[in-house]
């Protein structure tokens, strides 16, 4: 029987030679070297984690909140390396989702999709 750990570095090393992941990291490692892309980046990734912190803690999150968030996305989302570092971070969330629901299958037989059940 395979020690399931050895089967779960086998896989995050599948990631990392997979073509998603080294198209993201081409992507990242391009806004990094931009100064004024990395600078974009960053805000933004503090803008996400800031709101996200909050939304766990159960804060109201303002109006202006939202609409700096939605500013800070628009301007990133129009700077070309880091749109492209978007995308590839979305395909790889993807391929990472895939993996997620495949190893879960034993337990999705075992106690059914509680989704499913309550659309019965």
């Amino acid at each position: 029987m395979p020690n399931i750990y050895d089967s779960a570095y086998d896989l995050e090393k599948a990631i990392r030679d997979s073509d998603e992941f080294k198209r993201l990291k081409e992507a990242y490692d391009a806004v990094m070297a931009d100064e004024s892309a990395k600078r974009m980046f960053d805000n933004f990734r503090n803008t996400q984690m800031d709101l996200q912190e909050k939304q766990m803690q159960g804060q109201e999150i303002s109006e202006e909140e939202v609409e700096e968030a939605r500013k800070v996305v628009e301007l990133v989302q129009q700077h070309e390396d880091i749109s492209k570092l978007m995308e590839e971070e979305q395909r790889l969330n993807v391929v990472i989702n895939d993996v997620s629901r495949i190893i879960t299958q034993p337990l999705e037989e075992l106690y059914g999709n509680p989704e499913e059940d309550a659309n019965e």
